[in-house]
């Protein structure tokens, strides 16, 4: 069994991140969606709060886990018995910043492979910290976030701005 990681903080989860998952859900036959507790940011939502939001946005895909863990990458994948780390690519500053971590990574496990993606075009733009940028100041995220979690991350995110009525 292909099994596969895709690790992110998803603080919150966007579009984007949906869309890198449902196709790396059709590259490997388990991908397990971990969620990064880092003690370097200061997060607006919990772990917990984040596993939640991302198991509604996947609930349509049915060969994805959601979990936290801390730690090294590498001992996460050993851990699931997982040999590829997926990760999305928006520009090429993304792909400089996540080629070196996937050559370190390599360098710490020679067993395992990244596999990089990247974002459709129309969410390209879209980043949790924009996210939360727009959130901080009571704007409307309806267009950047997926609609099973929009009342949710306003609700978490102390906001009462914002609809998902027809969005």
């Amino acid at each position: 069994m292909r099994i596969g990681v895709y690790p992110g903080s998803f603080d919150p989860v966007t579009l984007g991140h949906v869309d890198i998952m449902e196709r790396g859900a059709k590259i490997v036959d388990k991908l397990i969606v971990g969620v990064l507790l880092n003690g370097t940011k200061n997060p607006m939502f919990t772990v917990q709060q984040r596993v939640e939001l991302l198991k509604k946005a996947t609930a349509h895909i049915p060969n994805i886990q959601v979990c936290p863990f801390e730690g090294l990458l590498v001992d996460f994948l050993k851990q699931e018995g997982a040999g590829i780390v997926i990760r999305g690519l928006r520009a090429v500053t993304d792909f400089e910043y996540e080629l070196q971590m996937a050559q370190a990574n390599r360098s710490l496990y020679p067993a395992m492979e990244t596999v990089f993606l990247t974002t459709n075009v129309k969410y390209s733009f879209i980043s949790s910290t924009i996210v939360k940028d727009i959130l901080r100041h009571g704007g409307d995220v309806s267009h950047f976030v997926p609609r099973s979690v929009l009342d949710s991350i306003y609700f978490l995110g102390g906001s009462n701005h914002g609809s998902s009525d027809g969005n």
